[in-house]
């Protein structure tokens, strides 16, 4: 069970993964008090690991195919 005790934070494309620096989708916050980013790839990759020690995850990776509301009739 996650819980979640303050709103976190939109990742932005500053937020970078740790383990390969790609932008970051995926903020792990563990029971520590640590907090890791990762790419989508290897949040995926990680993940069965990751919710053992974790706290909270946001995922944010449905961002990678979501549509720009800007974009035009034929981006969609």
């Amino acid at each position: 069970m996650t819980t979640v005790l303050t709103p976190a934070s939109p990742l932005t494309a500053a937020d970078r993964c740790d383990r390969c620096g790609a932008q970051a989708y995926v903020r792990v916050v563990l029971l520590s008090g640590g907090e890791l980013l990762f790419c989508a790839h290897h949040g995926r990759k990680f993940e069965p690991e990751l919710k053992k020690i974790a706290a909270e995850i946001q995922d944010e990776t449905e961002r990678l195919t979501s549509v720009p509301a800007n974009a035009s009739d034929e981006e969609r």
